[in-house]
């Protein structure tokens, strides 16, 4: 069902699109040094928009106060616009029954898009 629900979100429920901006951003910011770690946040959350259904978001316990110091530049810069962009198209795909679990994937996307760093993408 994962599988399925996956290559539906792919197609239709935009997890193309999002893992083109998301890899995008990461691109930006590789080009500028400092923000590397920014980069590898992004490339991590255009894997999980890529095939968000049967994987979850984890914190880690070995993230330190520099990746907390770090998110709080993130979500001044892109992260507030980014958790209100997946709220608004996963309230837009629950107006329908078959978008529900897309608008779910969408809400699953809000924490890491809103707080990336410290934090790691498993399988169920």
């Amino acid at each position: 069902m994962r599988f399925i629900l996956n290559v539906l979100w792919f197609i239709f429920g935009s997890g193309f699109v999002l893992a083109l901006g998301y890899g995008l951003a990461a691109l930006i910011c590789f080009a500028l040094i400092v923000t590397i770690p920014f980069g590898v946040a992004s490339l991590r959350l255009a894997a999980y928009s890529l095939w968000p259904f049967g994987r979850t978001v984890v914190s880690r316990p070995d993230a330190g106060v520099a990746s907390g110091a770090a998110n709080v530049v993130w979500v001044i810069v892109a992260g507030w616009w980014l958790a209100l962009t997946h709220i608004v198209a996963g309230v837009a795909q629950c107006v329908t029954i078959i978008g529900i679990p897309f608008g779910i994937a969408n809400f699953k996307l809000v924490p890491a898009a809103f707080w990336p760093l410290g934090r790691e993408i498993v399988d169920l």
